[in-house]
């Protein structure tokens, strides 16, 4: 048989396929149909588990596990139908409108001159900074109610991901309303009269040590970390010690400290990712990111089938990160940023869907860039 032959025996085969695929969805819309008159649920794992079963058993060696990974993925398209039919014109997430041009307090980590406090000034001119000494503060100050917003970094292009700041999304009641990216272009300052070579020891955040890992070895100083670049400075020129700070220049002026190195960043290109947090959903006009956190369970192809409903619904993930849960067996909780807005019905359906078969889902925000 020839080449084209066999094409076209596999073109005829797919359009059979097609079909059968349309048949069966129909029927979907009617099971689904059926789940809302009698209030069942959609998922049902038992009828899931037997199909599977029953397709290995039906499949040569060879086959088994692809043919698994076919139906499953046909049931999880099968599962998105159910969910656009049962939560069709339902709002499963109201929000309020985003509002920056009033006057508001925003707790911000750091002193003045610190990078969160220029990310502060970029996300609004009208945004009074309440300075707090850690991250931890800045979320509780949100969570009290004491501060409309808060400033928090999240990523940055070189160190990567701040793991302290998805930690107190995990753990307190914030949501994302904004973000906004900052060019970090790190100094090295000391108190006047200090030299280089009097330098032992440079302070600054973990993720500003990480940042100039390369050129504090060359140098052969010891990195002491802080609670952030702008109290590391603080303290330089608070000691009578040869030590250092590395920080933004506006901090370094701020503080008195003279500048004794610029852009000592191991890329050139660095840049910081700042979010802005609120006690209650906020989302501006246009918001086109959605950050959502939630956990899966240890079941083979758990993070695949993830990955399917997120293609079906016709949704972009942008960011998909991992964080170790504390005080378990390797437990992970999986943050994402997709493409979307809550108006959305695609989106509100996906969500629905996250909510009801996980164990754990939290909503993060619908926001944008400013």
């Amino acid at each position: 048989m020839e080449l084209d032959e066999l094409r076209q025996g596999i073109n005829d085969i797919d359009r059979q396929i097609e079909e059968l695929f349309r048949q069966r969805m129909a029927l979907c819309v009617n099971v689904a149909e059926y789940k809302i008159e009698n209030g069942l649920p959609v998922f049902q794992k038992g009828r899931e588990d037997e199909i599977i079963a029953r397709v290995k058993s039906d499949m040569p060696d060879r086959l088994k596990g692809g043919g698994a990974v076919l139906f499953t993925t046909i049931m999880d398209i099968s599962k998105f139908l159910q969910y656009e039919k049962i939560f069709d014109g339902k709002d499963v997430l109201k929000s309020s409108p985003l509002d920056l041009t009033e006057p508001a307090e925003a707790a911000v980590p750091g002193i003045s001159g610190s990078y969160s406090h220029i990310a502060c000034r970029r996300f609004s001119d009208k945004l009074s900074p309440r300075f707090c000494d850690s991250f931890g503060e800045v979320a509780a100050a949100v969570e009290s109610g004491e501060v409309k917003y808060g400033v928090l970094p999240i990523a940055n292009s070189t160190a990567g991901s701040v793991g302290q700041t998805y930690e107190l999304l995990k753990d307190h009641d914030l949501k994302i309303c904004a973000t906004t990216k900052v060019a970090v272009s790190h100094c090295l300052a000391a108190r006047a009269g200090t030299s280089v070579e009097d330098i032992r020891e440079v302070s600054s955040h973990e993720q500003a040590l990480a940042q100039c890992q390369r050129f504090i070895s060359a140098n052969g100083w010891q990195p002491k970390p802080a609670l952030n670049t702008s109290l590391a400075a603080e303290a330089v020129a608070n000691s009578t010690e040869p030590i250092a700070a590395i920080c933004s220049e506006e901090c370094a002026a701020e503080q008195g400290l003279i500048i004794l190195e610029r852009g000592i960043a191991d890329a050139d290109q660095n840049y910081t990712r700042f979010i802005l947090v609120a006690k209650e959903t906020l989302s501006p006009e246009g918001a086109d990111i959605i950050s959502v956190s939630l956990s899966l369970p240890h079941e083979q192809a758990s993070l695949y089938r993830l990955l399917t409903k997120f293609s079906a619904a016709g949704l972009n993930l942008t960011m998909i990160e991992s964080r170790p849960i504390a005080n378990t067996d390797f437990d992970v909780v999986f943050y994402l940023d997709f493409e979307g807005s809550l108006s959305s019905p695609e989106v509100a359906m996906l969500m629905s869907e996250l909510e009801f078969d996980l164990s754990y889902f939290k909503f993060l925000g619908n926001y944008k860039e400013v």
